[in-house]
């Protein structure tokens, strides 16, 4: 990972209706995500080279449940970007391109808003988003909703009415 990788995240995330560019949330999705690249490279290069490899990422995210502020911070700036209509809540399409983003194509989605959305009322809020970003970061179980929040995982292919 390099830091053309954030940069091109950005670009992605700026595609975004809410996340155009100019706008306040452009700049504060790229000071986030730029904010987390150089964490990453503060934490995770220990070789000095630029970029940071899956080793030195997972020095990081092994941090991540003492920065539980930090990625709550971030679960309350992404569900800003991704909440297209303004609503409060982000529907499945609007989820849909949370992931298509964060993967930079599209992805199968079978079954995986369902597992997100706790209260079964067909939208996530931002406490729910919040915990399931937590979750996604933090947990370590694999049985947890978070762990779907950014689409499937090669293991949970076969999970689809799991």
């Amino acid at each position: 990972m390099r830091e053309e990788d954030f940069v091109a995240l950005v670009s992605r995330w700026s595609r975004l209706p809410a996340v155009g560019p100019g706008t306040e949330l452009r700049a504060k999705v790229e000071a986030l995500l730029m904010g987390w690249w150089a964490a990453l490279l503060e934490e995770g290069d220990a070789n000095g080279d630029g970029a940071v490899d899956m080793g030195e990422l997972l020095s990081l995210v092994d941090r991540l449940p003492t920065m539980v502020a930090e990625v709550t911070a971030t679960a309350d700036t992404i569900f800003d970007a991704v909440d297209a209509n303004g609503d409060g809540r982000i529907s499945p399409d609007e989820h849909r391109m949370l992931v298509e983003t964060w993967n930079g194509r599209p992805v199968d989605m079978t079954g995986v808003f369902e597992r997100l959305d706790l209260n079964g009322d067909g939208h996530l809020s931002r406490e729910e988003f919040a915990l399931l970003w937590r979750q996604f970061w933090i947990s370590g179980e694999p049985e947890d909703p978070g762990n779907w929040l950014c689409g499937r995982i090669p293991a949970q292919r076969g999970l689809q009415g799991a």
